[in-house]
């Protein structure tokens, strides 16, 4: 019963300590990246709350690429912690072998590679799918953000424009340029082949619209054939249907896993997705998303050669996390190239597993030789 609840209190913190790493590292990942999240507001236009859904979701795709290195930090702690407060010596003496000890990191292990398998191949993609649909749902909630003086600015399909001032929403010297017909119905004339460009001296933007004065309105066709200028003294533009430039079609990693497998099978049922050779980009991330979890048991049993009693310089508790992080560092340089090779995938896929045995076996076997010359 004893040996039960001291079993139950090493696994409660482990995973403390692993919780708590993964979150510090990926609230400090999205820090980082919120920042150039602002873009969408300052470029876009898109509204605050946009920004901040937004932000959250891609939290998802961030904190599984933390879990290896948290969990190699969490175990190397946790036998460190235990090393010198001569905690582990106490249950060595009261009969508890360290196989046993090996056996409940293990069994830690599988627990976390399944949470990593079911975050990384069903949630993650979920949830930066749907960040994706935001982007695609929500439509332009403010211009005026987008607007910086003596810039130009292409954050919107076929419109350019800038302007040489801005005190608030009020703007001077205005040069709009537009490609994409969204300013279409500023002259009956303008056919499907022309562009129009708008000059104006003064301006004022609210939301979505703007509001131009003394200006003039210069539409020409494609071939400069022809060209028709209409003068105004004030114009009101809506700007409601403006397209942003923002990717708002899912990537590769945002689609399910169960889609990217059916692509492996069958390219017809999705063509938008399943392209040709498309299964070079969809092996790397069905690895990342489905095998590379089974390399944490082997990061697992790796720290276990730091409850070695007789620990040499390349056995000591520096070399064994090296010998951790260079497992994690080329799990993540080989997987990229597994769409490429077809027997480095294969490599890839079997050694988690025979790594897995190997490290066990010898591990018993080191520990049974101590406790015969004990």
């Amino acid at each position: 019963m004893l040996q039960n609840k001291i079993y139950q209190n090493f696994f409660i913190e482990i995973l403390k300590t692993f919780l708590v790493i993964v979150f510090g590292l990926s609230i400090i990942a999205l820090t980082v990246r919120a920042v150039n999240f602002l873009d969408l507001i300052v470029d876009n236009g898109y509204p605050v709350s946009t920004y901040f859904k937004y932000s959250f979701l891609n939290l998802f795709g961030i904190a599984p690429k933390f879990i290896p290195l948290a969990f190699l930090l969490s175990i190397v702690i946790f036998i460190l912690k235990h090393i010198e407060d001569s905690e582990f010596v106490i249950l060595w003496t009261s009969g508890i072998k360290k196989i046993q000890v090996v056996n409940l990191l293990f069994f830690t292990s599988v627990i976390v590679l399944l949470f990593y398998i079911i975050l990384s191949a069903f949630l993650t993609p979920i949830a930066l799918n749907k960040s994706r649909q935001l982007l695609s749902e929500d439509q332009l909630n403010s211009f005026l953000p987008t607007v910086r003086t003596q810039q130009f600015s292409d954050s919107f399909k076929g419109f350019t424009f800038i302007v040489e001032k801005k005190i608030n929403n009020e703007i001077q010297n205005i040069f709009l340029h537009d490609t994409g017909k969204n300013l279409k119905n500023l002259s009956p004339n303008i056919s499907s082949e022309s562009n129009t460009t708008v000059v104006a001296e003064k301006g004022i933007v609210k939301e979505r619209k703007m509001f131009l004065f003394n200006g003039q309105i210069i539409s020409s066709k494609s071939s400069n054939e022809e060209t028709e200028i209409i003068r105004f003294e004030q114009l009101n533009i809506d700007l409601s249907d403006l397209v942003t430039t923002t990717i708002k079609q899912p990537k590769l990693q945002e689609t399910s896993t169960l889609t990217l497998i059916s692509c492996l099978f069958s390219k017809s049922q999705n063509p938008e997705i399943c392209k040709k050779d498309v299964d070079k980009e969809i092996f790397p991330i069905l690895m990342r998303r489905i095998v590379l979890p089974f390399y944490i048991p082997v990061i697992t049993l790796v720290c276990s050669f730091l409850l070695l009693k007789n620990q040499r310089i390349y056995s000591n508790k520096i070399s064994i996390f090296i010998y951790g992080f260079i497992i994690l560092l080329l799990t993540e340089l080989l997987i990229r190239y597994t769409g490429l090779n077809y027997l480095l995938r294969i490599f890839y896929l079997i050694m988690p597993v025979s790594l897995s045995l190997f490290f066990y076996f010898f591990l018993n076997y080191k520990f049974s030789k101590e406790s015969k010359i004990t």
